[in-house]
């Protein structure tokens, strides 16, 4: 695949917020693994715990309550917060989908900006507190 030019402060919340669900999805199915979960019943049903709309917004409230990120991901939150994606979430309320929204959008921002570093930081800390707190 050629690579682009993205300017990627430029693209949709919802677009940053596509990507970051399926690298967040990537890095918790391979977290799951590494623990030894491999029948895939069980692989599903804990993931689930990580990537359900519930354990992302509470992520993200954790982040913005202890002030862990910056300026610049504040501002990305923010605009994932208020895309409008038109459609209504099934399994959760219009607030916690929206803060979903802007979680998976912060992550997918740090993984087209190329700062992997900081996604791995961010995504490491969002599977820790998800334990803590199961």
């Amino acid at each position: 695949m050629e690579a682009k030019q993205l300017d990627v402060k430029q693209l949709k919340s919802l677009a940053l917020a596509y990507m970051g669900d399926a690298i967040f999805e990537k890095y918790v199915r391979e977290y799951l693994i590494y623990q030894g979960t491999v029948k895939p019943q069980q692989l599903h049903e804990a993931a689930v715990r990580f990537v359900s709309a519930v354990s992302q917004a509470d992520v993200l409230n954790h982040w913005l309550n202890h002030e862990m990120l910056s300026e610049e991901e504040q501002g990305v939150v923010r605009r994932g917060r208020n895309a409008k994606s038109g459609s209504n979430p099934k399994n959760t309320n219009i607030r916690t989908y929206r803060y979903s929204t802007a979680f998976e959008a912060l992550l997918g921002y740090h993984y087209l900006s190329g700062n992997l570093e900081r996604l791995e930081e961010l995504i490491d800390h969002a599977i820790q507190l998800v334990e803590e707190r199961s």
